[in-house]
Formats: C-alpha cells, sequence, structure tokens
C-alpha cells in the first residue's frame, strides 16, 4: 500500500524511508568471521574461545601442540560445525585463510618455561614472526598477549606502559620476559596487550604461580607461602572479565 508524503513545519514534503530489502538480511550479507586462536586450549585462550563461539557469525580455529593445553579445556566445541582444532606448534609456519588472529601460543607458567627456556624463547620469537608473516598473508588483524613480565622486577609501582621495566636478560625468567618483550617489538605496528595475573576456572593447580599455589596450599591446611622478600605486588585478572575485554 502506498503511503502518503507528510509535510514538515516549512511546507515541505518528506518520505519515509524506504524498507530495506530482505536480501540485506539474508546469509550473504551476514559473513562470517574466520578467527585463529592459537594457544587456545590453554587456561586463558580457552575462555577467549568461550567468548568467540557465543557469537554464531564466527568461526573458530585453535592451533596448539599441547605442551601446556588441555583438549579438555575445549571438549564443549569438539565436533561443533563452526570450531576446529588443530594439532600445531607456532614455531613452524601455519597456512589458513583467516581474518583475525589472536596470538597467545606460549608457556606461561614458571614451571613449564624454566623446564624447557629454550622452546619458550622460540616460541615467543619465531611463533610470532610466523603469526605475523600470516596475517601479512591474508590480510588478518592480529593481536598479541603479552604480559606484566615485560616490566621485570619494577622499581616503581604501579607500572605505567611508559615504564620500560627492570628486566635481568641472563636469569630463569629471562627466557620468557625476553621472549615477551622481543615479541613486542615485532609487533609494534600492530596491536597488543599486557595481560596481568589472570586466575579463573580451568587454572592448572601445579602451574607455579602465586594463586594456584594459595588455593593448593589451602586444599592441604597449609599455611599460605609467598617467595622472599614477600613485598611483591600483583594485578590480578579473572579469566572471563579478561575475555569479555579483548573480545570487544
Amino acid at each position: 500500500m502506498a503511503q502518503k508524503d507528510a509535510a514538515n513545519g516549512n511546507g515541505a514534503t518528506t518520505r519515509p524511508p524506504p524498507t530495506p530489502s530482505p536480501i540485506r538480511f539474508s546469509k550473504f550479507f551476514q559473513a562470517n568471521m574466520r578467527i585463529l586462536v592459537t594457544g587456545g586450549a590453554g587456561f586463558i585462550g580457552s575462555h577467549l574461545v568461550d567468548k568467540l563461539m557465543e557469537n554464531e557469525k564466527n568461526e573458530v580455529i585453535v592451533a596448539d601442540n599441547f605442551f601446556t593445553g588441555s583438549k579438555d579445556n575445549l571438549k564443549k566445541w569438539i565436533g561443533h560445525p563452526r570450531f576446529e582444532l588443530i594439532r600445531h606448534d607456532v614455531t613452524e609456519p601455519l597456512l589458513v585463510e583467516v581474518d583475525q588472529i589472536y596470538h597467545l601460543a606460549c608457556p606461561a607458567s614458571p614451571i613449564f618455561y624454566k623446564h624447557n627456556p629454550v622452546k619458550t624463547i622460540k616460541t615467543n620469537v619465531i611463533g610470532t614472526l610466523n603469526m605475523l608473516g600470516l596475517a601479512k598473508r591474508v590480510g588478518a588483524r592480529i593481536l598479541l598477549t603479552s604480559t606484566s613480565e615485560v616490566y621485570g622486577d619494577p622499581l616503581e609501582h604501579p607500572q605505567t606502559e611508559a615504564y620500560w621495566g627492570n628486566v635481568n636478560p641472563i636469569g630463569v625468567r629471562s627466557c620468557y620476559d625476553e621472549g615477551k618483550r622481543v615479541a613486542e617489538t615485532l609487533m609494534f605496528d600492530y596491536h597488543r596487550a599486557r595481560i596481568f595475573n589472570t586466575y579463573g576456572p580451568r587454572m592448572n593447580i601445579d602451574d607455579g604461580r602465586v594463586v594456584s599455589n594459595f588455593i593448593a596450599q589451602a586444599i592441604r591446611g597449609e599455611a599460605l607461602t609467598v617467595q622472599k622478600p614477600g613485598t611483591q605486588t600483583r594485578s590480578f585478572y579473572e579469566a572471563d572479565e579478561w575475555r569479555q575485554h579483548r573480545t570487544h
């Protein structure tokens, strides 16, 4: 049915906006976003996958070598038509067509990166180079998850992003600290996020970090202990809050 034109205060007529074509709302105009999450079987990565999978337009691909990650963290998505799990080490090139890359792959627990420091720094440096190469080839946006460890043992509190840090380049943590600093240098013209001390479900109880240590000691009825000198500060970040922020 035709609609009559309405007159405005100046005597001119205004027409109602045209009804959008139904084609605009068809599947052809709702293209899926293909997203790669490296390290997606890990503690933080799996929470990110949960959030990304909430959007029915997203297709999520997880690449993980399971050095520290676990398939159990992704069991709710295995077999889902919009989800794919690839066993892959990011120190090797990966060829896949994607629109976005979340690069989380790296041992983040002191127990793991002290056990294999060479693998840790290779994952940070070579893995980041490979993901940058992939992003360049396919025109994808990429986000690196870095760490508060880039500040080392800071001499100022709290730390601003302008603070350069106080890192021991030959200490037992240097494979992780310096690896992430190099990764940030490589990513400087892209986008990165420094993750502080994240906690929540799926956290490995024996990964050697302060929250899991406290929980394990409390379960065993032991006194809660901290490393000397006992004056350390930490900024804690709940996993669900992290994934909400990183996907917006």
